[in-house]
């Protein structure tokens, strides 16, 4: 199993997993071929030296898993880094194996590399498998998230 930065040949494969749940078949648009707009955030995306968007390449070079790091600059925390993890996903066929316990043990020794005096992310409150796997992580529900959608 190996960890590397997304390519653009990965896309279609990172958009597959995230449209593939009870939320993501809602909100995503997943055809072949993709619409422009996934490929236009890919670019903004590599474009941005606090992104880090990964994939889990299995030994055969299929992506298996994905996840994005998004570090944050701010000045509380005398000038801390803050690191956000955001669409987490594995391949359908791939779940259950350990493999999301083997991408937070990287995301966390990753966001330590870069300084970060804290790891977060959001969940939809749905998704209450997940919930409970980030919480055996160490995960502690200690702020309430609210948004905004437009």
């Amino acid at each position: 199993m190996i960890f590397r930065k997304a390519t653009k040949k990965d896309v279609l494969a990172i958009v597959e997993m995230i449209a593939d749940d009870e939320l993501g078949k809602t909100r995503e648009n997943f055809q072949i071929p993709l619409p422009k707009e996934y490929y236009t955030a890919f670019e903004n995306i590599m474009g941005d030296e606090n992104q880090e968007l990964m994939v889990v390449v299995n030994e055969v070079g299929e992506v298996i898993g994905t996840l994005q790091l998004s570090f944050i600059q701010y000045l509380t925390y005398r000038g801390g880094v803050r690191a956000q993890i955001e669409a987490v996903r594995i391949r359908r066929d791939q779940r259950g194996r350990g493999l999301g316990t083997t991408m937070f043990e990287w995301a966390i020794k990753r966001a330590k590399e870069r300084n970060a005096h804290v790891l977060q992310l959001t969940t939809d409150k749905k998704r209450l498998q997940a919930i409970a796997f980030y919480s055996k992580l160490g995960f502690r529900d200690s702020h309430e998230g609210m948004k905004i959608h437009f």
